[in-house]
């Protein structure tokens, strides 16, 4: 098999495993998957808020998803590990979902978006941007957007720093396209430069303080 079937294959797979854990863990607040393969089987991290719902009483959860992993796609031996999300506000993933569940509720898109922004920006997000796409408010599609902070929108820092989620949701009207994109606070970018002020050693500060002292005294004279 070529390098470039290889991956082809592995994000085919990725895809599906996310779609089957997803559908599982939906109420868990399911963040994401990554897959390593192993000599002992396939190794998934399961990020999720609500480490106690994807495990189950005594592991049920936790095994039953490994037997669908098993007998519906096929993967050897599946090994999951769950892994706590410590701030879900810069996961858009969690931010995407949590924005259609309050949505289906009922809650007016406008509070719903400001409110995840705020979540976000609060939690330390150097740059948030939430889009709404669908029939908000009557029968012609359009879109909301509300941006805050610093988001690059191309070249390698936009493709590398930015993290990104499109998810959807059915309501009345229609389908609702949300996406969410999320600078994380530990990103650098190149082009941002830090200016950092230097004081001079004890000894120059004293000679400076001499010299200045010397001028004065010769203008006098």
């Amino acid at each position: 098999m070529s390098a470039v079937k290889r991956v082809i294959n592995d994000s085919l797979e990725r895809l599906k495993v996310e779609e089957l854990l997803s559908d599982e863990f939906e109420e868990a607040g399911f963040g994401g998957v990554t897959i390593a393969r192993t000599p002992l089987g396939t190794q998934i991290n399961l990020y999720t808020m609500r480490p106690g719902r994807v495990i189950g009483k005594r592991g049920h959860a936790i095994k039953t998803a490994s037997e669908r992993l098993e007998k519906e796609l096929g993967i050897s031996n599946p090994q999951i590990t769950v892994v706590e999300v410590e701030v879900p506000e810069l996961n858009p993933r969690i931010m995407a979902s949590r924005i259609a569940n309050a949505l289906e509720r009922g809650v007016h898109f406008r509070r719903v978006i400001f409110w995840a922004l705020q979540r976000i920006m609060s939690a330390g997000a150097i740059g948030c941007e939430i889009i709404l796409r669908g029939k908000l408010r009557s029968d012609r599609s359009r879109f909301e957007k509300v941006t805050e902070g610093y988001i690059p929108k191309s070249g390698e820092p936009s493709q590398k720093n930015t993290r990104v989620w499109t998810t959807h949701v059915k309501m009345k009207s229609g389908i609702y396209g949300i996406t969410v994109k999320i600078v994380p606070p530990e990103v650098h970018f190149p082009d941002k430069l830090k200016l950092e002020e230097q004081s001079l050693p004890e000894g120059e500060e004293h000679e400076k303080g001499k010299l200045e002292e010397i001028d004065i005294s010769e203008d006098e004279g």
